[in-house]
């Protein structure tokens, strides 16, 4: 290899160096609308990333218990080094299974607790709305409510501009959504803040982060003041496309697992090739 060659190689291999991969996993790891759930070409390159120093970070509204469900129901065989959940916890794995990743998440419990009694009557509300007005319904947590349920996307599209007029007295309370999915939160947790949380515990840069995603929820971490890197599958709702080629993102060509493939051989082809 002639010598100028040699140094603009590496000189590339350093600028994409990835050392977190933070994924989404319904829709962007994995999909259940096709067989099969996830590819080979995926599996080799998070295999390689991992190789050479990256860790595996889901990042999902799915709780911990169904993060785990998810991996054994579908067979993927890599297991994440870090689960965000929820849209706003961080563990990580060790010997003994999964643990809280620092105080993160005790200051979010106790975050939301003074949110939803400071909401209350507003979530009462929101409810009664749902119950006599849609064919939505609402589902509790803790005997509080929690989240929404709707039976299509434009009637999810009118729930959540009824709680947008409504909620603007209450500033702190937002939500996240997932297709016909809503859950309630506080604005200060979300898949971004829970990423950056993890990027200072384990002392990770955004120019060493990839991040990748395919709906409304994802978009708080598909942000470049977050990510390096960012990516979404071709199966990815319009509003995420938008918003990672504002931010000079790769937006693939194919669906959930095997997009996410393309995207990490389109940042890091020089890594995940076998020399």
């Amino acid at each position: 290899m002639p010598y100028q060659v040699f140094v603009r190689s590496c000189r590339s291999a350093r600028m994409n160096k990835v050392r977190l991969l933070s994924m989404d996993f319904d829709g962007t790891l994995i999909r259940d609308w096709a067989p099969p759930p996830f590819p080979v070409e995926l599996v080799h390159a998070l295999n390689r990333l991992r190789e050479q120093g990256a860790s595996i970070a889901v990042n999902t509204g799915r709780s911990i218990y169904l993060v785990e469900q998810g991996l054994r129901y579908t067979g993927f065989p890599i297991w994440p080094d870090f689960a965000l959940t929820t849209e706003r916890e961080v563990f990580r794995w060790t010997d003994s299974g999964w643990e809280d990743f620092g105080e993160w998440n005790a200051r979010c419990l106790e975050d939301h607790g003074i949110l939803y009694a400071k909401t209350e009557c507003l979530l009462l509300e929101i409810e009664a709305y749902v119950k006599h007005e849609t064919g939505a319904r609402v589902y509790r947590e803790e005997e509080r409510v929690s989240g929404i349920v709707a039976r299509t996307n434009p009637e999810m599209d009118e729930i959540a501009r009824f709680i947008d007029e409504r909620r603007k007295a209450f500033p702190e309370l937002a939500y996240q959504r997932n297709s016909i999915y809503l859950r309630f939160c506080h604005v200060a947790y979300h898949k971004g803040a829970a990423l950056a949380e993890l990027q200072r515990l384990i002392g990770v840069s955004t120019d060493e982060t990839f991040a990748a995603g395919d709906n409304f929820n994802d978009l708080p971490m598909l942000d470049r003041v977050l990510a390096r890197f960012i990516a979404c599958p071709s199966n990815a709702i319009e509003e995420v496309k938008a918003t990672v080629r504002k931010h000079g993102g790769f937006v693939a060509a194919q669906d959930s697992g095997s997009g996410v493939a393309e995207a990490l051989h389109h940042f890091f082809r020089h890594l995940i090739r076998v020399p």
